[in-house]
């Protein structure tokens, strides 16, 4: 076994929190996003997360930094949006080799010097992959349900580009994250497991989906179950649920996976629901009281947050959770035994 499997066997692993929401911290202006290289691009770049990994380089370093000094074993690159597909909105499909590459190294190399000064705790990166903007099983137009924006193969391609830089730039793990269609996230499997094949590269790979509302379903109306059953064929690291509820509503979908699938189990949810203005108001000590829930009831491996946390509220849930004996993976058991 790799020594992340190791770990994730003995441990409750802490992955970290928003990287959106402690970009908002800098207040980067339309000048920030731009620099020197692109202060004459054609169109707005304001909201431009990703191309922060080659303007404002420093700034994401830091905050990788943080998450892992509040206690986060595994951090995301700052790829969520690194696909030709969802660079199209910036004219930018050409730049998205580059924004991978250097998003993963400047996340390997902050994991790197942590690990070198205390190699009893090393870090890790996950090469984050959004669920880009289009989808491959609804319609965007009501007026033609037959209609879809995007193709699997389309999909596939981007995935494959976006998986094939995050690796060169040094990523341990690939996360396939925030699924809100299935058929995009089997788009992105199936790019990652030819990708695999041809590079000879057996990297772990994380899924996590995303529960839209109270009916407990994805968007594309998948059951927490059904969703586990359509990407189970793939051989994974773990599989979860990310973002769109607090801790406290993704409890009883992280029961169903947690009985169901014989891999790992993550859960990073967002800091309770938003106001009225779109905001996260959950402090970090309210969201760590409700993921120990996740702990007494030995649902979950990996344990991070998502829209509205900090490195205070990873900081918080990695003092509860490591109190706590990881849940059982059948999977590793099974591989430890033969290997």
């Amino acid at each position: 076994m790799s020594k992340l499997e190791e770990l994730l066997a003995e441990k409750i692993l802490i992955l970290d929190g928003a990287m959106g929401t402690m970009l908002q911290e800098y207040k980067f202006t339309e000048e920030d996003f731009r620099g020197d290289r692109f202060k004459d691009w054609p169109v707005s770049l304001q909201g431009n997360n990703d191309l922060l990994s080659i303007t404002q380089p420093e700034a994401i370093a830091t905050i990788h930094k943080k998450y892992f000094q509040a206690g986060a074993d595994i951090v995301e690159t700052n790829t969520f949006s690194g696909t030709t597909i969802a660079m199209a909105d910036y004219q930018m499909e050409e730049l998205v080799d580059e924004l991978n590459y250097e998003s993963a190294k400047i996340a390997k190399q902050v994991a790197t010097e942590l690990t070198e000064a205390n190699p009893d705790q090393p870090k890790f990166v996950a090469g984050a992959m959004g669920p880009t903007n289009k989808t491959a099983s609804m319609s965007p137009d009501v007026n033609d349900p037959g209609y879809r924006a995007i193709s699997f193969d389309e999909l596939r391609v981007a995935y494959k580009q976006q998986a094939r830089a995050l690796i060169k730039g040094g990523v341990d793990i690939l996360l396939v994250e925030t699924v809100f269609d299935t058929l995009n996230a089997k788009a992105a499997l199936f790019a990652i497991d030819e990708l695999k094949e041809e590079l000879d590269l057996d990297i772990p790979v994380m899924v996590s989906g995303t529960i839209t509302d109270a009916s407990g379903r994805t968007l594309s109306g998948q059951t927490a179950e059904a969703f586990l059953i359509s990407v189970s064929h793939i051989p994974l690291l773990s599989i979860g649920f990310n973002c769109a509820l607090g801790a406290k509503q993704l409890t009883p979908h992280l029961e169903v996976l947690s009985y169901k699938t014989q891999y790992g189990v993550s859960a990073y949810p967002n800091a309770g629901l938003p106001n009225a203005f779109g905001e996260y108001d959950e402090s970090p000590d309210e969201m760590a009281i409700q993921t120990k829930e996740y702990l007494d009831k030995s649902l979950v491996n990996i344990l991070g947050g998502c829209c509205g946390t900090t490195p205070d509220h990873i900081k918080a849930i990695a003092n509860i959770a490591k109190d706590y004996k990881p849940r059982p993976i059948k999977s590793l058991q099974h591989k430890k035994a033969s290997a």
